[in-house]
């Protein structure tokens, strides 16, 4: 894949976020510890498993996860 999940989540920033994507995306952007170069889902499910606890659940990732392969399909 071109583009990083990390480089893919910063498209739903919002300074109020409307959902928990955008949630997720705006704490993601403040983890400045966050892989921002990995394309890996096993990897990045294990990061944020231990570091996000900014996540309400593991859910969201998984939404956001898919929102990324089917833009990255795409191409």
């Amino acid at each position: 894949m071109a583009k990083s999940f990390y480089h893919f989540l910063m498209r739903y920033r919002h300074p109020e976020p409307k959902d928990e994507i955008s949630l997720f995306a705006n704490h993601a952007y403040q983890d400045h510890s966050f892989p921002k170069t990995n394309t890996n889902y096993d990897q990045l499910s294990s990061y944020l498993e231990l570091n996000g606890t900014y996540l309400k659940s593991m859910r969201v990732f998984d939404e956001a996860w898919d929102l990324y392969l089917t833009h990255e399909l795409k191409k």
